[in-house]
């Protein structure tokens, strides 16, 4: 068995996993204007008590490189990432969009660009109204009041604050000494207890927790990357909400065991942390550097991109190693 959390109790009232029920929305303990859950933890106090640790001489960066053919999530028909030139030097000396005179339009060489890409492509941050139950999401926003053609109204990803917090990283892999944990292998709550105890690593309410799998390995293999995906069974992401972990990621696809093992729900720890705890996801981080130097706890940076409404959105998330 886990060891319990030494949380105290006015604590656990800030702590939405504690009043969850299971299939149920729960309403926030932050208020019925909530939209951010968990996130509400982090403050002036905690961005500084942080920050005053940091070693900036050294950043580990989080993310992973977006690019034509990467990895990403497509079961359900989303589009892949896609780039493509608007603007090129030798077709500006045909097109001449700027309609400029023929030598300054030869004199500058312009180049642009767009791009395609569902919101939960490469290292991103799913927002609370990702996912919910019986048309409500978090804090009971629904559907008939707050869905509107394009997106929700309420709990999009520009409502994400940037995320300035402790940050602890559960090596999962090196605790059973492999480089991979095998596909669809469920991460429960004693794994994560000795996880934590054989790092030496304490789980504290304001965190944010990273799980490494080693799944990062397959990163440039996409249908062995995509492929049942070890993650979280809703065991594990109740053990770490109940933690009072803020936001939970990965190193994999969808965090979360893949396929699912609770009858009746296909991604159910998606639905439990969204609706039930309040605690956003951040998928598809790169962890290997920092399980290189066993570096388990740190300043997490991150922010997303603020696209108003969205049920994803992309982020750029660092780390910083704590001084002591």
């Amino acid at each position: 068995m886990c060891s319990p959390h030494l949380i105290d109790e006015s604590m656990k009232q800030k702590i939405a996993a504690y009043n969850a029920n299971f299939r149920k929305v729960t309403a926030s303990p932050f208020g019925p204007h909530d939209e951010i859950g968990m996130l509400n933890l982090i403050d002036a106090t905690s961005r500084d008590a942080i920050m005053r640790r940091a070693d900036a001489s050294r950043v580990f960066d989080l993310s992973v490189d977006n690019f034509v053919g990467m990895p990403g999530w497509t079961a359900a028909g989303d589009p892949t990432y896609q780039i493509w030139m608007t603007h090129t030097p030798p077709g500006e000396q045909v097109w001449n969009s700027m309609n400029q005179d023929a030598a300054t339009n030869a004199l500058i060489a312009y180049s642009g660009d767009a791009i395609s890409m569902y919101t939960h492509c490469g290292t991103h941050i799913d927002a609370l109204n990702h996912f919910g139950f019986n048309g409500r999401i978090w804090n009971n926003f629904e559907v008939t009041k707050h869905l509107g053609s394009r997106t929700w109204d309420v709990c999009g990803a520009e409502k994400h604050p940037p995320i300035i917090a402790r940050g602890i990283m559960l090596d999962l892999a090196a605790l059973h000494r492999i480089d991979v944990l095998p596909p669809s292998h469920g991460v429960g709550a004693k794994e994560l207890d000795d996880c934590l105890r054989k790092q030496g690593t304490e789980l504290r309410p304001g965190d944010v927790v990273l799980l490494r799998t080693g799944q990062m390995k397959y990163w440039l293999d996409t249908p062995r990357f995509c492929a049942n995906s070890p993650g979280l069974n809703r065991e594990g992401a109740e053990y770490l909400c109940k933690g009072g972990a803020i936001m939970i990621g990965s190193d994999t696809l969808t965090l979360e065991q893949v396929p699912s093992t609770e009858p009746g729900n296909y991604l159910p720890v998606h639905c439990y942390m969204f609706a039930e705890a309040g605690v956003p996801i951040m998928e598809m981080a790169q962890l290997d550097e920092l399980a290189a130097d066993k570096i388990y706890e740190f300043a997490f940076i991150g922010a997303c991109i603020k696209l108003r409404g969205a049920t994803g959105s992309p982020m750029r998330p660092v780390a910083m190693p704590l001084r002591d």
